[in-house]
């Protein structure tokens, strides 16, 4: 029988050799080990993998989520699974939302990621039980992550809020008056329900729009 041939993306080589090996020892065969998201791309296209395990965060222009929009956008019956060190609703909701057949976090069994790449090369979905909880909870409650809540430009504002940036720094670097960004702000204090320094960087960080 053909093995599945994979190829993985993570700028952690030790992490990514790592995969690799439980992997190869699962019976799958990785033709690639990318470690930039361009990278990526190139060895994508070049050489057609069955399933790629993407990191969600690597790269410092584009992410894991870029290279999946961009791969997808190209071949829209791509198998994707996605790496993650962290585990946050928005994030597991992108990933989905963007086309992604599993969402698995680093610490993983291999044998659950041997399972994601069998079942992603399929065409089925794979997600742990607990992530298929978290998923199925989403759609019900709704989701109030400020990504969903906030149009792109007050997003982008709330980020730099939440990485300690003031009103002027902020007006500054996205070369607007500093009122504007002030009505900005408010309003997206008021939106999201915080107003604390503290609280803002915590909101960030648990939907996954700055690092802890």
């Amino acid at each position: 029988m053909k093995k599945i041939r994979v190829m993985l993306a993570d700028d952690h080589p030790i992490v990514m050799t790592g995969f690799a090996m439980s992997l190869e020892g699962q019976g799958l065969d990785v033709v690639a080990q990318a470690r930039t998201p361009e990278e990526a791309l190139a060895q994508y296209q070049r050489l057609k993998p069955d399933v790629c395990v993407l990191d969600i965060r690597f790269g410092e222009q584009l992410t894991g989520l870029d290279v999946a929009k961009q791969i997808l956008a190209r071949h829209p019956s791509a198998a994707i699974v996605f790496l993650s060190q962290f585990d946050q609703d928005s994030l597991i909701k992108e990933t989905y939302r963007l086309g992604g057949r599993a969402f698995m976090t680093k610490d993983c069994d291999p044998a659950d990621l041997a399972a994601a790449v069998r079942r992603a090369h399929d065409g089925a979905l794979y997600f742990l039980p607990h992530i298929a909880e978290r998923l199925a909870n989403l759609s019900v409650r709704g989701d109030l992550s400020p990504q969903s809540q906030l149009d792109e430009r007050a997003l982008e504002i709330f980020t730099l809020m939440a990485e300690g940036l003031t009103n002027a720094e902020i007006a500054e670097k996205l070369d607007v008056s500093t009122k504007t960004i002030s009505n900005i702000s408010q309003a997206v204090k008021e939106k999201l329900g915080v107003h604390r320094p503290a609280y803002i960087t915590r909101l960030a960080v648990k939907h996954g729009l700055i690092e802890p």
